[in-house]
Protein backbone atom coordinates (compact mmCIF):
# COMPACT_ATOMS: atom_id res chain seq x y z
CA UNK A 1 0.00 0.00 0.00
CA UNK A 2 1.55 2.79 -1.08
CA UNK A 3 1.78 6.49 0.93
CA UNK A 4 0.13 9.62 -0.21
CA UNK A 5 2.08 12.32 0.03
CA UNK A 6 1.55 16.10 -1.43
CA UNK A 7 3.37 19.72 -1.08
CA UNK A 8 2.31 21.28 1.93
CA UNK A 9 1.42 25.19 1.26
CA UNK A 10 1.04 28.45 3.63
CA UNK A 11 -2.62 27.21 4.49
CA UNK A 12 -1.04 24.07 6.06
CA UNK A 13 1.25 26.41 8.22
CA UNK A 14 -0.36 25.24 11.44
CA UNK A 15 -0.89 21.49 10.93
CA UNK A 16 2.64 21.34 10.35
CA UNK A 17 3.79 23.37 13.21
CA UNK A 18 1.33 21.24 14.93
CA UNK A 19 2.45 17.97 13.75
CA UNK A 20 6.06 18.77 14.55
CA UNK A 21 5.68 19.84 17.95
CA UNK A 22 4.39 16.56 18.67
CA UNK A 23 6.81 14.56 17.22
CA UNK A 24 9.37 16.37 18.33
CA UNK A 25 8.86 17.34 22.48
CA UNK A 26 10.14 14.09 23.30
CA UNK A 27 13.33 14.31 20.74
CA UNK A 28 16.65 14.52 22.54
CA UNK A 29 17.82 17.11 21.13
CA UNK A 30 14.66 19.43 21.38
CA UNK A 31 15.06 18.52 25.28
CA UNK A 32 18.32 19.62 24.97
CA UNK A 33 17.51 23.49 23.51
CA UNK A 34 14.49 23.46 26.33
CA UNK A 35 15.61 21.54 29.20
CA UNK A 36 12.70 22.45 31.37
CA UNK A 37 9.27 20.37 30.40
CA UNK A 38 6.96 22.85 31.28
CA UNK A 39 9.31 25.55 29.40
CA UNK A 40 9.18 23.27 26.18
CA UNK A 41 5.65 22.61 26.35
CA UNK A 42 5.39 26.69 25.99
CA UNK A 43 8.02 27.33 23.59
CA UNK A 44 8.92 24.35 21.59
CA UNK A 45 5.79 25.24 18.88
CA UNK A 46 7.70 28.72 18.41
CA UNK A 47 10.70 27.38 17.51
CA UNK A 48 8.87 24.50 14.92
CA UNK A 49 6.71 27.67 13.78
CA UNK A 50 10.08 29.71 12.59
CA UNK A 51 11.45 26.39 11.06
CA UNK A 52 8.48 26.03 9.08
CA UNK A 53 7.73 29.66 8.62
CA UNK A 54 11.86 28.86 6.44
CA UNK A 55 10.90 25.81 5.00
CA UNK A 56 7.66 27.51 3.15
CA UNK A 57 10.00 30.28 2.30
CA UNK A 58 13.14 28.56 1.05
CA UNK A 59 12.32 24.96 0.47
CA UNK A 60 9.47 22.55 0.27
CA UNK A 61 7.74 20.82 3.08
CA UNK A 62 5.59 17.43 1.88
CA UNK A 63 3.25 16.08 3.94
CA UNK A 64 0.85 12.96 3.77
CA UNK A 65 -2.95 13.10 2.42
CA UNK A 66 -4.09 12.21 6.09
CA UNK A 67 -1.72 14.87 8.17
CA UNK A 68 0.40 12.46 9.71
CA UNK A 69 4.04 13.25 8.94
CA UNK A 70 5.77 15.41 7.19
CA UNK A 71 9.33 16.36 5.55
CA UNK A 72 11.14 19.61 5.09
CA UNK A 73 13.21 20.09 2.62
CA UNK A 74 16.09 22.48 1.35
CA UNK A 75 17.58 22.55 -2.04
CA UNK A 76 20.90 23.93 -1.45
CA UNK A 77 22.91 25.05 -4.59
CA UNK A 78 26.57 24.43 -5.16
CA UNK A 79 28.80 26.33 -3.14
CA UNK A 80 26.47 27.63 -0.93
CA UNK A 81 28.27 29.14 2.27
CA UNK A 82 27.09 28.26 5.55
CA UNK A 83 29.47 30.72 6.84
CA UNK A 84 27.80 33.72 5.20
CA UNK A 85 26.52 37.20 6.72
CA UNK A 86 23.05 35.67 6.13
CA UNK A 87 23.37 32.45 7.63
CA UNK A 88 25.25 34.52 10.85
CA UNK A 89 22.20 36.19 11.18
CA UNK A 90 19.85 33.40 11.17
CA UNK A 91 20.03 31.50 14.20
CA UNK A 92 20.05 35.18 15.86
CA UNK A 93 16.93 36.07 14.31
CA UNK A 94 15.24 32.99 15.33
CA UNK A 95 16.62 32.98 19.11
CA UNK A 96 14.67 36.41 19.01
CA UNK A 97 11.56 35.46 17.79
CA UNK A 98 10.98 32.25 19.89
CA UNK A 99 12.91 32.67 23.06
CA UNK A 100 15.30 35.70 23.62
CA UNK A 101 16.63 34.14 27.02
CA UNK A 102 17.67 30.90 25.43
CA UNK A 103 21.01 31.20 23.98
CA UNK A 104 21.03 27.25 22.72
CA UNK A 105 18.39 28.24 20.48
CA UNK A 106 21.04 30.48 18.71
CA UNK A 107 24.12 27.96 19.31
CA UNK A 108 22.03 24.87 17.74
CA UNK A 109 21.68 26.32 14.82
CA UNK A 110 25.33 27.78 14.58
CA UNK A 111 26.77 24.09 15.09
CA UNK A 112 24.95 23.09 12.75
CA UNK A 113 25.41 25.69 10.03
CA UNK A 114 29.19 24.73 11.03
CA UNK A 115 29.58 21.30 10.02
CA UNK A 116 27.10 21.62 6.58
CA UNK A 117 28.73 20.43 3.51
CA UNK A 118 29.54 22.98 0.88
CA UNK A 119 30.77 22.76 -2.18
CA UNK A 120 28.08 20.31 -4.06
CA UNK A 121 24.55 20.71 -4.52
CA UNK A 122 22.16 18.63 -2.51
CA UNK A 123 18.83 18.12 -0.97
CA UNK A 124 18.75 18.72 3.00
CA UNK A 125 16.38 17.26 4.85
CA UNK A 126 15.79 19.76 7.73
CA UNK A 127 13.51 18.04 9.78
CA UNK A 128 11.26 15.11 9.35
CA UNK A 129 8.34 14.65 11.66
CA UNK A 130 5.56 11.75 12.37
CA UNK A 131 2.67 12.00 14.56
CA UNK A 132 3.46 10.04 18.08
CA UNK A 133 0.76 7.70 17.50
CA UNK A 134 1.43 6.54 13.73
CA UNK A 135 5.42 6.14 14.11
CA UNK A 136 6.58 3.15 13.18
CA UNK A 137 4.46 2.52 9.93
CA UNK A 138 6.82 3.36 7.08
CA UNK A 139 5.29 7.03 6.76
CA UNK A 140 9.01 9.05 7.38
CA UNK A 141 10.69 6.37 5.08
CA UNK A 142 8.02 6.96 2.45
CA UNK A 143 8.36 10.63 2.50
CA UNK A 144 12.12 10.60 2.31
CA UNK A 145 12.37 7.72 -0.37
CA UNK A 146 9.94 10.39 -2.64
CA UNK A 147 12.83 12.57 -2.34
CA UNK A 148 15.75 10.34 -2.74
CA UNK A 149 14.02 9.15 -5.84
CA UNK A 150 13.95 12.43 -7.40
CA UNK A 151 17.56 12.53 -5.91
CA UNK A 152 18.95 9.35 -7.72
CA UNK A 153 16.87 10.40 -11.20
CA UNK A 154 18.88 14.19 -10.89
CA UNK A 155 22.39 12.73 -9.75
CA UNK A 156 21.82 14.57 -6.50
CA UNK A 157 23.55 14.04 -3.12
CA UNK A 158 21.21 14.35 -0.03
CA UNK A 159 22.21 15.27 3.44
CA UNK A 160 20.48 15.45 7.40
CA UNK A 161 21.54 15.58 10.70
CA UNK A 162 20.21 12.45 12.63
CA UNK A 163 19.35 13.50 16.27
CA UNK A 164 18.85 10.24 17.58
CA UNK A 165 19.83 6.62 17.63
CA UNK A 166 16.83 5.57 16.39
CA UNK A 167 16.63 8.07 13.33
CA UNK A 168 20.36 7.54 12.42
CA UNK A 169 19.53 3.79 11.82
CA UNK A 170 16.50 4.55 9.81
CA UNK A 171 18.53 6.89 7.66
CA UNK A 172 21.56 3.91 7.21
CA UNK A 173 18.75 1.82 5.63
CA UNK A 174 18.32 4.48 3.17
CA UNK A 175 21.66 4.82 1.96
CA UNK A 176 22.83 7.69 4.55
CA UNK A 177 26.46 7.13 5.88
CA UNK A 178 28.34 9.56 8.34
CA UNK A 179 29.38 12.90 7.16
CA UNK A 180 32.23 13.48 9.52
CA UNK A 181 32.12 12.94 13.63
CA UNK A 182 29.61 13.23 15.48
CA UNK A 183 28.65 16.61 16.76
CA UNK A 184 28.31 16.65 20.46
CA UNK A 185 26.09 19.47 21.87
CA UNK A 186 27.74 20.94 25.15
CA UNK A 187 26.34 19.16 28.21
CA UNK A 188 24.18 17.50 25.38
CA UNK A 189 22.90 14.66 23.36
CA UNK A 190 25.19 13.67 19.98
CA UNK A 191 23.90 14.67 16.04
CA UNK A 192 25.35 12.54 13.42
CA UNK A 193 26.04 14.68 10.16
CA UNK A 194 24.86 12.42 7.60
CA UNK A 195 25.57 12.29 3.74
CA UNK A 196 23.83 10.35 0.62
CA UNK A 197 25.53 9.85 -2.69
CA UNK A 198 23.00 9.62 -5.74
CA UNK A 199 22.50 6.26 -6.23
CA UNK A 200 21.28 4.52 -9.69
CA UNK A 201 17.84 5.83 -11.07
CA UNK A 202 15.53 2.77 -10.69
CA UNK A 203 13.00 2.94 -13.83
CA UNK A 204 9.02 3.50 -12.98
Amino acid sequence: MGVAIRTAGDGDRELIVRLLDEAFQDDPVSGWVFPGAEDRRAKHPGLMAAFTDIVLAAGRIDVTTDGSACALWLSVPAGEDHDGDAEDEGPAQVREAVDPENERIEMIGRLTAAVHPTGRAHEYLWMIGVAPGRQGEGLGTALIEDVLDRCDRESLPAYLEASSARSRKLYERLGFKPAGPALDLPDGPAMWPMWREPGPHRPE
